[in-house]
């Protein structure tokens, strides 16, 4: 959580800048008259999307009401089965363990782990959302974001899925705002950056702050810089094992 900006009481978190929390309360009214299911989210969340759309209430609304519809759409009970997104999962793609120095949870992809021919669209986009919910239900309380790791070693074209990174970002930016706090790019080939190319334009300039693209000979002096070696993947320079986020 932004330190400067909320606190945690005993029955939730209270936004303390005066602007945020106006028009906190203003887009939570304006949201209830279109979706009843508003009631259940906390502030911080409403402040997220706020945030994403640079404070302006009518554009966070609208993004917020179709997260909600989404929701419906993608978890109707709440969260994905491992059984609808076992072959995504059996790659053991991703893995999360330990946290950074502000305790944000962290994730390592594996982008040489994934196959686009040997997958299911439809199955990747769950597998997107199981991975971005269990990282939110990872996370502390009152903490908000993750760091993520994107190891790209090995990486090849059999393993390039433009429309599956698109099909990510549109679900981390459109429904997780606000939610990912540094992605750092490890061992990225040459000929990753072709596609990087492609991508780049769908990335929003909030999410594009957050990029950092290391050099191999910086690496573990640069996660170390904001990960303690007690919680760096042993990979890395660290003392921790990646474990598959299913068993995380």
């Amino acid at each position: 959580m932004d330190k400067e900006t909320a606190v945690e009481l005993e029955n939730g978190p209270v936004i303390q800048d005066e602007i945020e929390r106006s028009k906190v309360g203003i887009m939570r009214a304006l949201c209830e008259r279109e979706d009843s299911s508003t009631k259940e989210v906390d502030d911080l969340m409403i402040r997220r999307f706020l945030r994403a759309r640079d404070l302006d209430i009518e554009k966070a609304s609208t993004m917020f009401l179709k997260y909600l519809t989404w929701k419906k759409t993608i978890l109707p009970n709440g969260y994905i089965p491992e059984s609808e997104i076992a072959n995504d999962l059996s790659h053991n793609k991703v893995c999360m363990q330990g946290h950074d120095k502000k305790g944000r949870p962290v994730v390592v992809v594996f982008g040489n782990r994934h196959n686009p021919s040997k997958g299911n669209p439809e199955e990747f986009k769950r597998f997107v959302v199981y991975t971005l919910e269990k990282v939110c239900a990872r996370m502390p309380r009152g903490e908000e974001k993750f760091v993520t790791i994107g190891d790209l070693q090995g990486w090849g074209y059999s393993n390039c899925d433009i429309r599956g990174c698109v099909s990510a970002l549109s679900i981390l930016q459109d429904c997780y705002p606000e939610r990912l706090g540094k992605l750092y790019i490890v061992h990225a080939p040459y000929i990753f950056m072709a596609a990087w190319k492609v991508v780049y334009p769908f990335i929003d300039s909030n999410t594009k702050q957050k990029i950092i693209f290391v050099e191999k000979k910086n690496l573990t002096a640069t996660l170390l810089e904001d990960i303690d070696e007690s919680q760096l993947p042993d990979i890395y320079g660290g003392k921790l094992p990646v474990v598959p986020i299913q068993d995380s």
